[in-house]
């Protein structure tokens, strides 16, 4: 006999009610696997639910609003016990555990080797949940982020007293303000970008991705975006106290990184354009290598920008208080890697200085020297750096000199795909790839309507594949990190830049270089299936939470087996999930896990979804 319900408990109902649902909806899915068998009267039964794509759920409607408190559906409770995962101690607020500040001093200074990646060891992973700051609060929607910063949400004034007078970062009342200008640009990176475009076209579709290395705040990313050029900037987490962290908030793809002993986790090929704005990198040292790194990443035909000293030393080395020896003969260097580079000078005006890089080989007068033997230059995770040249490709298609323009490139087959260079990759399989995520994305914006309303700025593909989330997505509200993981069979990094998108190459098993709270909305298709056996899902969904803003929505497409381990992790992290099907109907394998982080800050005693 049923257990009475009182005639309060809402609540209980309302689960009770859900399970009525599940029961149903699992009671078609049955019925339809009957139906393929041949037997039965079910079938037109099973037959209208697939056409109609019954939403076989496991809760009502997920809140997406953005609401502070917490307080997002309401969870199933049925199946095993639930492990609760409890909130990390508030000093862990800002913890990013590949670049924590106590491991990075045991390491060497020299290359600022102690400044990259230096992940824990299994036993010395955290297994909470990351707390955001007291106060925090979600951040102003784009434009108004990008000279915006809620104080509360990276309370850190050290860059406002550091970098005043180079108009960096303002503190005003319970807010910081970003007047957009940088050590090489006090004027504003407004105006130090139209006198680039005198050189370099940037506005006309030809420069559409960008590196910016020691970003600063990301100033030149955030205002290259209305010429719609977007920049990967990159800084270390050193003594600029969250200057990466500030780029994020603000809405500007960013990472901590820094360039020392290891490549750049991008492929070859990737920019279009490579800045550095007073980056203190040394980039005549160690024979040219940190200049024969950018080459490797940048496209033929791209264009470097060096901005500050060494350039223009004659004038400024009383200001900058260095012996004009050491600067003429520092500037010397980089003028003779360029030209082994066979880079073209094209501009040198006050203490801004740009190269182009030759489209091909054949139009490299000089004979280039110390050429890499890598025959993969797109292999770069955890690769040492050497000092030697990347070789042009062997084509001139696959080496992208008839890339479109933007916006066409974005749907156009990229050179790597027509020139048959990405191993199993067709014309015809990246087509049908880029119409499967039309039609994905299409169901996920009628599950959640505020996808491309602005609500979500910063945007994550875990498993990015060949771009066609990113691109489906497209639009000047938003921005998406695609991470093509390490393990992935298929190495499209170098696709998805050519489509005019960024990215970057990521082992999933180790946390990824970003502070917590800096993505929005984080995508992830296959992931847990592409990680199964090779480390811990707890893992990689705890470093999820990290990086994903309270009141944050997550979409994971996987086989529903491996959702079922997933669900029952995540109904102990405050998350509060919905399981739907396939968009093609409940008899597809393949289902979606939809969730929404809920808001707490360090210090409350929230219960956890599960409870």
């Amino acid at each position: 006999m049923a257990p009475k319900l009182s005639a309060g408990d809402s609540r209980t109902r309302s689960s009770v009610s859900i399970f009525i649902v599940v029961g149903l909806c699992c009671f078609f899915y049955l019925l339809g696997a009957w139906q393929r068998s041949g037997f039965g009267k079910g079938d037109s039964i099973a037959l209208e639910m697939t056409k109609t794509g019954a939403d076989c759920s496991v809760l009502p409607n997920l809140n997406f609003d953005t609401h502070h408190s917490g307080d997002v559906g309401i969870i199933d409770n049925s199946g095993s016990k639930v492990k609760n995962i409890k909130p990390c101690h508030s000093r862990y607020t800002d913890y990013t555990p590949c670049q924590d500040q106590s491991r990075a001093m045991t390491f060497p200074r020299e290359n600022m080797n102690y400044r990259e990646r230096h992940c824990p060891p299994q036993e010395e992973k955290l297994h909470c949940l990351i707390p955001a700051p007291k106060g925090y609060v979600t951040p102003f929607p784009w434009p108004k982020s990008r000279d915006y910063v809620p104080y509360a949400n990276a309370p850190y004034k050290s860059l406002t007293v550091e970098k005043a007078i180079q108009n960096w970062i303002q503190y005003e009342g319970n807010v910081f303000r970003f007047p957009g200008g940088g050590t090489q640009f006090p004027q504003g990176a407004d105006k130090y970008i139209d006198q680039l475009m005198s050189v370099i076209p940037i506005e006309n579709g030809t420069v559409r991705t960008a590196l910016d290395t020691g970003c600063g705040v990301a100033s030149w990313g955030a205002y290259l975006w209305k010429r719609k050029v977007i920049a990967m900037s990159f800084a270390p987490r050193d003594s600029h106290e969250a200057q990466v962290q500030f780029a994020l908030e603000r809405g500007v793809p960013a990472v901590i990184g820094v360039l020392g002993t290891i490549k750049m986790p991008y492929p070859s090929r990737a920019f279009d354009m490579a800045h550095c704005s007073r980056c203190l990198i040394p980039w005549g040292a160690n024979d040219g290598m940190y200049m024969m790194e950018v080459d490797r990443v940048l496209r033929p035909g791209g264009y470097w920008v060096l901005s500050g000293p060494p350039i223009n030393w004659k004038v400024n080395y009383r200001s900058w208080q260095r012996p004009k020896e050491e600067l003429q003969e520092e500037q010397r260097k980089i003028e003779e890697v360029a030209k082994n580079l066979c880079w073209e000078k094209k501009s040198e005006k006050g203490e801004t200085a740009i190269w182009q890089k030759r489209v091909n080989a054949d139009s490299c007068r000089a004979s280039q020297t110390n050429l890499c033997d890598s025959s993969d230059p797109d292999n770069a995770w955890y690769k040492k750096m050497e000092a030697c040249i990347t070789p042009y490709a062997k084509s001139n298609t696959e080496a992208g000199e008839d890339l479109k323009t933007f916006p066409e490139r974005l749907n156009a087959v990229p050179p790597r795909i027509a020139s048959g260079s990405v191993p199993g990759i067709s014309v015809e399989t990246y087509l049908e790839d880029n119409k499967n995520w039309r039609k994905h994305v299409h169901a996920y914006k009628r599950i959640n309507k505020f996808i491309d309303s602005g609500r979500y700025r910063n945007i994550m593909d875990m498993n990015a594949g060949l771009g066609g989330f990113a691109a489906a997505l497209e639009s000047p509200k938003l921005w998406v990190m695609n991470v093509v993981p390490t393990l992935a069979e298929k190495k499209t990094l170098g696709v998805i830049y050519e489509r005019g998108l960024i990215g970057i190459y990521h082992d999933w098993c180790e946390a990824f270089s970003t502070y917590p709270r800096t993505y929005d909305l984080i995508h992830a298709n296959g992931l847990f299936s592409l990680y199964k056996d090779k480390c811990e899902f707890e893992d990689i969904l705890l470093e999820m939470d990290r990086i994903l803003r309270p009141e944050g929505a997550v979409i994971i497409r996987d086989e529903v087996e491996v959702l079922v381990k997933v669900k029952k992790i995540v109904n102990g992290m405050r998350w509060d999930t919905k399981m739907t099907d396939h968009e093609d109907g409940p008899l597809v394998p393949e289902k979606i896990l939809i969730a929404v982080k809920q808001y707490w800050v360090t210090g409350e005693n929230n219960s956890t979804s599960s409870q």
